[in-house]
């Protein structure tokens, strides 16, 4: 399937405009740059950056693409992105300070990455460095695109107003949480389990609930990420405070005391 969906790229490439280095978007929208979400394509592939940038740009999204790292940021010292689609082969050194580049020169982007290593550890490893989600090449468009639309909702929440409960305030859109008058910051990962704690305050939520909701993974996958994440939330909102406001609940997970 995927050979056949790189052919079929390379067969629509008479068709479309050199992405090199530009923005790619369907001229027949009369509305372009109005209100539209630009995403960034960082893919050395022609065709698949060409592909992808179609399959986005009928999303109705603006693209930028460019097929090299300096190229990306490039883009990203003077562009405003609300998503970058980052491939890479493997996660190695190279691609996680890659990554972890984007992420601290867009702290509020939703960051997917195209990645060529399959199993559980190039996911941890891209999302522990930043990564807000991990594909797996080869990839279906049509789940591709599912997750594209999952991650810029996200993106449209984080611009509402400040969450406030009892003893915290959440900044969704700064990555950033307030307790007791003091300031925390916290990654986008930790900021999205904290999220899902707070909404979901006094609930008990199994670690395979946590594990789907936050990392979009299966809940039969072997990993301790959601232990290990819970610890750095503890650590930086919990910290030196009397009151614990992360419980753990005994062989059914955690639960969130806020009221």
């Amino acid at each position: 399937m995927w050979a056949m969906t790189v052919e079929q790229s390379g067969l629509l490439s008479k068709f479309l405009p050199n992405t090199k280095g530009h923005e790619y978007a369907d001229e027949s929208h009369a509305e372009v740059g109005h209100g539209r979400r630009r995403l960034l394509v960082v893919e050395e592939s022609i065709s698949l950056a060409r592909l992808l940038a179609t399959g986005l740009a009928a999303e109705r999204l603006l693209v930028d693409v460019a097929h090299d790292f300096p190229s990306a940021i490039d883009f990203l010292e003077n562009g405003s992105y609300e998503m970058v689609l980052l491939g890479t082969q493997s996660m190695d050194g190279d691609a996680l300070n890659q990554l972890s580049t984007v992420r601290t020169m867009r702290p509020s982007a939703q960051i997917l990455v195209l990645g060529g290593q399959s199993g559980v550890s190039g996911l941890v490893s891209a999302l522990d460095h930043g990564a807000d989600d991990y594909l797996t090449k080869p990839f279906s468009l049509v789940e591709l695109m599912a997750r594209v639309r999952a991650l810029l909702r996200r993106t449209g929440e984080a611009k509402t107003a400040p969450q406030r409960r009892e003893k915290l305030l959440l900044h969704a859109d700064q990555c950033r949480v307030v307790r007791d008058g003091r300031s925390i910051d916290l990654t986008p990962r930790e900021f999205a389990l904290l999220e899902v704690l707070v909404k979901n305050a006094g609930k008990t939520l199994s670690r395979a609930m946590l594990t789907q909701e936050v990392w979009n993974m299966a809940a039969e996958t072997n990993t301790n990420i959601v232990d290990v994440y819970i610890k750095y939330l503890r650590d930086k909102i919990d910290g030196d405070h009397s009151e614990k406001l992360i419980r753990t609940v005994r062989g059914m997970g955690y639960v969130m005391q806020i009221n």
